[in-house]
């Protein structure tokens, strides 16, 4: 008798529902949106950097007299300028999203006369920021406009115009916001980087807004972290090995520092010194026959991410932590694994 023959369905056949090289189609869309992007550096260095420098200016104005950027869009442009608010939120510039269909049911109370209205619309027609624009004139609120189109409803409108390139979608369609909104998103990107670079913003500062996860992390201190007082392997100049060896695997970090008579360090010594000089009379020599001199350190004050990578670039484990060239501490790449820097 025989068996009924089986289909077995090709792995390599596209299914109906799949474009025919999902691979081609990717590298389309993103030379396009890389087009796009190439457009927008060209129009900054063009006629869209007089509008950025003077939306900086009215922010800036706006920071001065402690209002905040209010950033309002709808659609696709309100996802981005979400996004915005939150970048710019998170980089010391006080910022609150306000959905632009919700305005005119309440939220217009958000804004306040101080403030300084973002707001993205690529076609610049959206009647849903007739009453935003309306409210903003009302109480002299400066508006910048991020839109494709400085002569739309929205454009006429605005204090501020940022002048978007026209740009092709990537969407085979022409429909769905593709590079669009991506050109936004990189602009807003743009404006929130210059206000930080403009302010002096630094990693300290950045710290304040993200004490949590991975990236609170990488900001804390070595002095957050680091080992000190007794846990910490030194030995003087001039001991003799025997101690050393005692010393070093009693504290578990795989090195042992030596200082001089005024507490200076001078040297370390690591678990591969010790295989480089392993023979009969290494429990005879002094540490100053085995140490390896100017140990790479840490201080204190320095971010735990920077020290990792110090660390992971010189293939270490430990680095001591000094003030001046007086040992403090040490910190080792377990400790940071630990309170999750790595």
């Amino acid at each position: 008798m025989t068996s009924p023959a089986k289909t077995t369905a090709s792995h390599d056949a596209p299914r109906p529902d799949q474009p025919a090289d999902a691979i081609l189609s990717a590298a389309r869309t993103l030379d396009t949106e890389i087009a796009g992007l190439a457009s927008l550096k060209a129009a900054i260095g063009n006629g869209l950097g007089k509008g950025f420098r003077d939306a900086i200016a009215t922010i800036q104005e706006s920071r001065a007299k402690k209002g905040r950027v209010i950033v309002t869009g709808v659609g696709k442009s309100g996802h981005i300028g979400a996004k915005i608010s939150a970048t710019l939120a998170s980089t010391g510039t006080h910022a609150h999203f306000v959905h632009a269909a919700e305005a005119s049911h309440g939220d217009l109370g958000m804004i306040a006369e101080e403030d300084a209205v973002l707001a993205l619309s690529w076609s610049g027609e959206s009647k849903e920021f007739a009453q935003i624009v309306a409210y903003a004139r009302r109480f002299r609120v400066p508006v910048i406009a991020m839109t494709s189109n400085r002569r739309s409803a929205l454009g006429r409108a605005a204090t501020v115009v940022l002048e978007l390139p026209k740009a092709t979608e990537a969407c085979p369609h022409g429909l769905a916001p593709t590079t669009s909104t991506l050109l936004m998103l990189a602009l807003g990107d743009a404006l929130a980087v210059a206000l930080l670079e403009a302010r002096g913003f630094t990693a300290q500062d950045f710290k304040v807004f993200h004490p949590g996860g991975k990236l609170g992390a990488r900001l804390q201190h070595v002095r957050d972290v680091m080992h000190t007082g007794d846990a910490v392997p030194l030995a003087p100049s001039g001991t003799r090995m025997t101690e050393a060896i005692v010393m070093m695997t009693g504290k578990g970090f795989g090195a042992l520092g030596i200082v001089d008579d005024l507490g200076h360090l001078v040297g370390i010594i690591t678990d591969g010194d010790l295989r480089r000089h392993l023979g009969p009379d290494l429990l005879e020599k002094r540490v100053d026959d085995v140490m390896s001199p100017g140990p790479r350190t840490a201080e204190p004050g320095e971010l735990a991410g920077t020290v990792l990578e110090r660390l992971n670039a010189s293939a270490i484990t430990a680095l001591f932590v000094v003030e001046g060239s007086r040992p403090v501490g040490i910190v080792h790449l377990h400790d940071l694994l630990r309170t999750g820097v790595a």
